[in-house]
């Protein structure tokens, strides 16, 4: 197995295999693009580490770009070709909201093609991409997002312990949303601003709301019921990305509308840090939750790797770049100095589940389900 074949993972796919594809590979895009967004902006800040942090972030996000090209071949043609497999998938409780991993994956793409593109790209082919990719994204994480919810709602006979924490992934999909608006909101007219941020905020009060109903429906699953069956342990994880994302959208919509706020614009900002803070402070309780219950699967044996293992990626990157962006808002050192810790916890996640994705691709074993 070759790095080549792990950017193209498309290659490696037997065409007998594709009826099996599993709708969760794109976690794989959103994990490793979030690892390059918050590279890039140099967590502790640290002067001699900015042009090595910037080069580690355009060198991340552009895997990420050809993991959402080698991916994306075989969702597309799965649907095609095995469209009877492909909806058994969306209607199962179990792997139904991993398909909301495809349209994270190309959202949080956009968000990573806007950090980074600048550097790279002209300003004219960032935004044309960015602002492609936002609409694709858009459209399909609002379909996942009811189709999904709409299957468990016509399927009166879900066990209550089938909810899982990857139930969180399409909620999540629709924060990101106006993450990946608001790099547009300079390129608009002065017209078009108020519908660009008001989508925005209508898609984080759409994905926010599903995450606290989940997250409702999950706590009482755990308090009840015994722990998740292994291999969804690291779902368990995936709370922290609407929280992080959550936050960080917030402020970010607070910046974009500001020429619509007018005077009032520094209390707006206020008011969106404040919330935006709220919001980071319940992370650091589901960080802790979720550090005790992977102690607790760990002691009762090792976990086997499953595509799964991405999750441990993406909602900690997102809560990584809530927690920096929270202290250069604050100007607390302190969180900027949280943030670089649990940026290195990232890059150590990120690099043992790529390690553990690669072996189980060469071994076959990726394609078992």
């Amino acid at each position: 197995m070759t790095a080549t074949t792990f950017a193209n993972p498309a290659a490696a796919v037997p065409l007998a295999r594709l009826r099996g594809f599993h709708p969760g590979w794109f976690g794989a895009v959103m994990g490793t693009a979030i690892v390059g967004i918050v590279a890039y902006q140099n967590p502790g800040q640290v002067v001699g580490l900015k042009d090595a942090a910037h080069a580690i972030g355009v060198a991340m996000v552009a895997i990420s770009a050809l993991l959402a090209v080698g991916l994306g071949i075989p969702y597309v043609v799965r649907w095609i070709r095995h469209p009877d497999a492909a909806r058994a998938d969306l209607a199962n409780p179990l792997t139904g909201a991993l398909y909301g991993t495809f349209p994270g994956g190309i959202l949080v793409l956009a968000v990573g093609i806007a950090t980074v593109g600048p550097s790279v790209l002209s300003a004219s082919a960032t935004t044309t991409i960015v602002a492609v990719l936002a609409v694709v994204g858009i459209a399909l994480a609002f379909a996942v997002s009811v189709a999904f919810a709409a299957l468990l709602f016509v399927n009166h006979g879900v066990d209550q312990q089938a909810a899982n924490g990857a139930w969180f992934i399409p909620p999540v999909v629709n924060i990101v949303v106006p993450m990946a608006l608001v790099p547009l909101a300079p390129h608009v007219a002065a017209g078009d601003l108020s519908m660009l941020v008001l989508a925005g905020y209508a898609f984080w009060g759409m994905g926010f709301l599903l995450f606290v109903l989940v997250a409702s429906l999950l706590y009482d699953r755990l308090v009840f019921h015994p722990l998740p069956a292994a291999p969804l342990a690291p779902s368990l994880w995936i709370g922290l990305g609407p929280i992080g994302v959550g936050s960080l959208a917030l402020l970010r919509l607070g910046q974009a509308g500001a020429p619509l706020w007018g005077a009032s614009a520094p209390v707006v900002g206020v008011i969106s840090s404040v919330a935006a803070a709220t919001i980071w402070g319940f992370g650091l309780w589901w960080l802790a939750a979720a550090a005790v219950l992977l102690a607790a699967y760990l002691r009762r044996g090792s976990l086997p790797y499953g595509l799964g293992w991405w999750a441990f990626t993406f909602p900690l990157g997102a809560y990584v770049a809530s927690t920096l962006a929270l202290g250069r808002a604050w100007q607390a050192g302190w969180l900027e100095a949280l943030a670089a810790g649990l940026f290195l916890l990232l890059i150590v996640f990120w690099a043992v589940v790529s390690v553990g994705t690669l072996a189980a691709t060469r071994s076959g074993s990726i394609w078992r389900r």
